[in-house]
């Protein structure tokens, strides 16, 4: 069974507006990080929220198409029941850290299971190992830096241990120890079975991508091996992917 399967997938910000998405079809195998790259505009973040469940439960707009994960429809999934299956991390951590420590941050999503505080223990202290973050225990997410606010928030997400990671250019403002750091969690995730997909437009910032999907306007205009569509200097300089 394929982790992620997306049929169909279009969504307007209003009844008979333009369409941002037109009519997306792929699928994203079980462990599998796939990077979705393509000119500002072209979808990327909305894919997010549509995949992440956001737009089906927190937005506005019309989405049309089938999102699937792990078998199971997103439409038919809210709260924690969805949060345990696909989990997002956004652009800006900032949006998404509000808690005093870094502690308090990661134990928040369990503490709102209500689970025993014995496992909530056990979840904080294997998730701050987990990314190599257990020195900032203590630490206020606000005073950290870029890259150590993008672990936290990643270690926020993965304290519900969803098999499903959608993060939403988390190296866009970090500089290259931080985009190293990140990119090494999310290989070991992956090497954990975590299905990981990502959008960033710095490609050689996520060389390590199993396939790419290109959007262009709102559709897909490829899907393919990363090292292929890389090596693909045409295709990629006619969409002004590099330079």
């Amino acid at each position: 069974m394929e982790a992620v399967v997306v049929q169909g997938l279009t969504y307007q910000y209003q009844p008979g507006g333009p369409f941002v998405l037109k009519g997306l079809d792929f699928q994203v195998g079980r462990g599998e990080i796939v990077v979705v790259t393509g000119l500002s505009g072209c979808g990327k973040s909305t894919l997010c929220f549509c995949l992440s469940g956001a737009i089906r439960h927190n937005r506005d707009g019309v989405m049309a198409g089938e999102v699937g994960v792990n078998g199971k429809n997103i439409r038919e999934m809210r709260g924690a029941s969805l949060a345990l299956e696909v989990g997002m991390v956004f652009q800006d951590p900032d949006t998404q850290l509000f808690s005093p420590t870094v502690e308090d941050e990661i134990a928040f999503a369990p503490e709102n299971l209500c689970l025993p505080p014995d496992r909530i223990r056990e979840t904080v202290d294997h998730v701050l190992d987990l990314l190599g973050v257990a020195a900032l225990r203590e630490a206020n997410p606000y005073q950290l830096s870029g890259g150590e606010k993008q672990l936290v928030a990643l270690a926020a997400v993965l304290a519900l241990d969803p098999p499903v990671l959608i993060v939403d250019e988390v190296m866009s403002q970090l500089d290259a120890g931080g985009r190293k750091k990140v990119a090494a969690v999310l290989e070991r995730l992956r090497g954990m079975g975590k299905t990981i997909i990502a959008v960033e437009h710095n490609l050689e910032a996520v060389a390590f991508a199993d396939r790419l999907i290109v959007l262009e306007n709102g559709a897909l205009v490829r899907l393919d091996r990363a090292e292929t569509l890389l090596a693909d200097r045409n295709f990629m300089t006619a969409r002004r992917l590099i330079c």
